[in-house]
């Protein structure tokens, strides 16, 4: 393949980013192209303006789109498989039952909120909120009250996991995009999302749901997703499940810092072994395995049956992680272009932090299109090379991965599907949705963003 040497300006370089972002939010907004051919299509033509030979473009879009592609998929599609398997064996419903009885009736939103957070870890946020819709209204006719005292908690619990945690298609692409170690980007998601939903969710919800009255829908027909003929898991057994995999994960980072600190060798076998099954890819799968074992013939279940649920947990995600490898892609074409340089050397002539800034084009690319998790995927590729040049690692480097989170979060309105998923489900019309739903999700971003900027001048 010929040699490349970019000898646009970087003034040049950085016009063509902006009218690509603007084109991408074009073909998204105005004329529904879905955001993976949009971003195919604005990456190559990228290529083309900025000079990139015609010879290397393909190489360049295919290489970029695959190493995305061999972190995201696999962290993904197994932690859709493990949330499917907890949604369908009923944990959501044994574990809100559990909590509500250990901290009593006059507590449960909060054990609601807290069921939310524990499920909101291998679960999506829509599905989430959707197995947990019938526990939440029964609770509400039971206890009474405006459905926002219940539904907010909820909402927020697993918005903030779904933003913050890997792993969750958002977090994922950014830590692979600016190379965060997945285990800290839990450590560090999981001190963020926490007091993000205290404040946000728990304190916000009751707040503003005793000052606008939801009425709890008294006939809701959701899909029916728990299997009746298998009785519910107990709670201790959903909660073990659910920290399976991150005992398996925090285990390689242990291991890291002892060899950090020289307390083990490097070269051990039995040190590489214990990396290999620490690692996030075969910790989720051996949760996968054993959930699948536990919750399947164990209880009953035929396994053709298990079977079934697991692949019924790929469909909805096949969109999000193509979408993520054609936001590597497009990183790709940046980097490759010398764009990504010019961004960093001018972010460091105006003398912006690229935490700051990153913050503000997830914002920006959030209100515009709507996507977090595009918005998410195109800053993070935006940032990428002012990140490498700066050196960040460890904590830094997932902090600045919160904070570009935060950003994709901010001012969720109407072209947000999110919006009126949850206008829908709660009965709301769009001003009210506005009042509840994006003042609470503006106060994810902006909490997430203060406690990741404590985390990075901390780190």
């Amino acid at each position: 393949m010929p040699e490349f040497e970019q000898t646009l300006s970087a003034g040049t370089l950085i016009s063509i980013a902006v009218g690509a972002v603007a084109l991408l939010l074009l073909l998204i907004i105005k004329f529904r192209v879905h955001a993976f051919v949009a971003l195919i299509l604005v990456s190559f033509l990228t290529a083309l303006v900025t000079g990139i030979p015609a010879a290397n473009i393909m190489n360049t879009l295919t290489t970029a789109f695959g190493s995305t592609l061999g972190g995201v998929a696999l962290l993904v599609g197994l932690g859709a498989m493990l949330g499917r398997l907890l949604e369908v064996s009923g944990g959501a419903q044994a574990l809100a039952d559990d909590l509500i009885e250990r901290f009593g009736e006059q507590r449960a939103p909060m054990a609601l909120g807290i069921a939310s957070l524990f499920f909101g870890f291998p679960i999506f946020f829509d599905a989430g909120l959707v197995v947990m819709l019938p526990v939440m209204f029964t609770v509400g006719r039971r206890l009474g009250g405006s459905l926002l005292l219940y539904g907010i908690p909820v909402a927020t619990a697993f918005s903030c996991m779904h933003v913050f945690v890997p792993p969750h298609p958002g977090p994922v692409a950014a830590s692979e995009l600016l190379g965060a170690d997945v285990g800290l980007l839990i450590i560090v998601g999981l001190i963020v999302a926490i007091p993000t939903w205290i404040f946000a969710g728990h304190f916000f919800g009751q707040w503003i749901g005793k000052r606008i009255f939801l009425p709890i829908p008294e006939n809701v027909s959701e899909e029916k997703s728990v299997d009746d003929d298998v009785s519910l898991p107990s709670a201790g057994l959903v909660v073990a499940l659910l920290l399976l995999p991150l005992l398996l994960i925090f285990m390689n980072t242990g291991l890291d810092f002892a060899r950090a600190q020289e307390w083990v060798s490097k070269d051990a076998a039995w040190f590489q072994l214990l990396r290999a099954i620490g690692s996030t890819p075969i910790a989720l799968l051996i949760s996968v395995l054993v959930a699948a074992v536990v919750l399947g013939p164990m209880r009953g279940r035929d396994p053709l049956k298990v079977e079934r649920i697991v692949d019924s947990a790929l469909g909805p995600v096949c969109s999000v992680i193509l979408i993520t490898g054609a936001g590597g892609m497009f990183g790709g074409v940046l980097r490759a272009s010398g764009i990504g340089n010019a961004l960093s050397s001018a972010l460091s002539d105006i003398g912006m932090p690229v935490f700051v800034a990153g913050f503000l084009i997830a914002t920006a690319l959030r209100v515009a299109q709507g996507s977090a998790t595009v918005a998410l995927i195109a800053a993070a590729g935006l940032i990428q090379p002012a990140v490498q040049a700066a050196g960040y690692q460890g904590v830094e480097l997932a902090a600045i991965v919160i904070a570009v989170a935060s950003g994709s979060v901010m001012l969720s309105h109407v072209n947000d599907s999110g919006f009126w998923l949850v206008g829908r489900f709660f009965g709301m019309d769009i001003k009210t949705t506005f009042k509840t739903w994006t003042v609470m999700q503006t106060l994810v971003g902006l909490l997430g963003f203060g406690l990741s900027g404590l985390i990075f001048t901390l780190a």
